[in-house]
């Protein structure tokens, strides 16, 4: 059995970052586990612009972005291993790993950082009707197709589910020369961000459907056309709101969901509305000695905010295995409540958390004019003004250290008007 520190699990953005805070709070024993071929994750594909504009303070593509953190991975002589999969991990962080030149390999690590990221909803979890055609793909799938292998994946589309991802295709596939007939959207509102709907879809004339889905798929061998039908408040399709779309390629953009098979093999517990795992201000999981951060953990907006998460995770399991143990003290539980989705952390140590923490939060509908506020055990203790909140951006709240006292146990964020 090998031994390692800390061995951090996905080598992509997130991964990359919690290597250099593990690094960088003095663990040199720090081994990174990926199962592609490249180090980059997810960012390899997404070669349109608008990354790096709070980490680097310049507009940059994925690929350039990721580059910059291997570049430091690699000046920091941080060990990582490609073309590895991890098959399972043990509550006493065991991982068990394959790859082609050693086999069967179990590592055992004083922490282990969870940055596996997170995968898109497919079709079976949709349930849309009609025959398995060629031509119906994930966004994130074309993506991959055209931007990495250099494959056209249609000519002629329509576009399910507003996600940021979907957003991003519409607009790749018209520089292609493909025809995107339209973006439909089950919600009231858009998944994804107030830029790319701008960027993508108005700069480029393509409509954006809100409250429709898809109620047929058209083909047999290859999609030949879909149905899209308008849905009221309760989801379901209105009769006789029905219209005919011919294409021949069909995305979805449905959702992301946190790849964390491996965490519920560590019996790490996990947070049914965000479907990451519950974590302390210290982003340690349920299980002592296992921290989680980017998309494994929630879904974000912008890799900025996920490098930033996946160092302090990095920075606490180096703390963690310096001492052996997790900081005790009395753990008061953050929660959202009308409005607010959920919030991470979950949990707060206020006997030893950082002077400021970040609290990181999402909405579960489109609100204008109203406030987020935030409850010390039922008392008001901040407020913040929004003009509007929707549920495709990420808000955040700062808690102050000492604003806290020692019989807090609940603190509780909301939306009020």
């Amino acid at each position: 059995m090998k031994q390692h520190k800390i061995v951090i699990i996905g080598g992509g953005p997130a991964g990359l970052a919690a290597a250099l805070g593990a690094k960088a709070h003095g663990i040199d024993d720090v081994l990174i586990l990926e199962r592609d071929e490249r180090l980059g994750g997810i960012l390899n594909q997404c070669i349109h612009n608008g990354f790096g504009l709070h980490t680097f303070k310049e507009e940059l593509t994925g690929p350039e972005y990721a580059q910059r953190y291997i570049d430091r991975v690699l000046a920091a002589g941080i060990p990582y291993q490609l073309r590895t999969t991890v098959a399972e991990i043990t509550p006493n962080r065991e991982i068990l790993c394959v790859n082609a030149e050693e086999g069967a390999v179990t590592i055992k690590a004083d922490a282990v950082i969870l940055a596996m990221g997170c995968r898109e909803r497919p079709r079976g979890a949709l349930g849309l009707p009609g025959f398995r055609p060629a031509g119906v793909y994930t966004a994130g799938t074309a993506q991959r197709l055209m931007n990495i292998d250099g494959y056209m994946v249609g000519r002629e589309a329509v576009i399910l589910g507003s996600g940021d991802i979907g957003l991003i295709m519409a607009r790749r596939m018209t520089l292609e020369g493909a025809k995107v007939r339209a973006v439909a959207e089950l919600m009231p509102y858009s998944g994804g961000l107030k830029r790319n709907i701008v960027q993508c879809l108005d700069d480029f004339g393509i409509p954006l459907k809100l409250s429709h889905t898809v109620t047929k798929i058209h083909g047999k061998e290859r999609v030949t056309g879909v149905t899209l039908s308008q849905v009221c408040a309760d989801r379901k399709p209105i009769p006789g709101t029905e219209e005919y779309y011919s294409c021949d390629t069909l995305l979805l953009s449905c959702g992301l969901l946190p790849e964390n098979e491996l965490s519920k093999s560590a019996s790490v517990e996990l947070d049914p509305v965000t479907g990451g795992a519950v974590v302390s201000d210290r982003l340690e999981t349920s299980v002592p000695g296992i921290f989680s951060c980017g998309n494994v953990l929630h879904v974000h907006d912008l890799v900025d905010n996920v490098s930033q998460e996946a160092a302090r995770a990095g920075e606490k399991a180096a703390e963690f295995v310096k001492n052996g143990r997790s900081s005790g003290g009395t753990a008061i539980r953050l929660k959202g409540e009308n409005g607010v989705r959920y919030t991470v952390p979950q949990i707060l140590y206020a006997d030893d958390m950082d002077e400021k923490l970040t609290v990181r939060l999402r909405v579960g509908d489109v609100f204008r004019n109203k406030a987020l506020v935030v409850c010390y055990d039922g008392k008001e203790v901040k407020r913040l003004k929004k003009r509007i909140m929707a549920p495709g951006e990420m808000e955040e709240v700062t808690l102050q250290r000492d604003s806290l006292t020692d019989d807090v146990r609940e603190i509780i964020i909301r939306v009020e008007g």
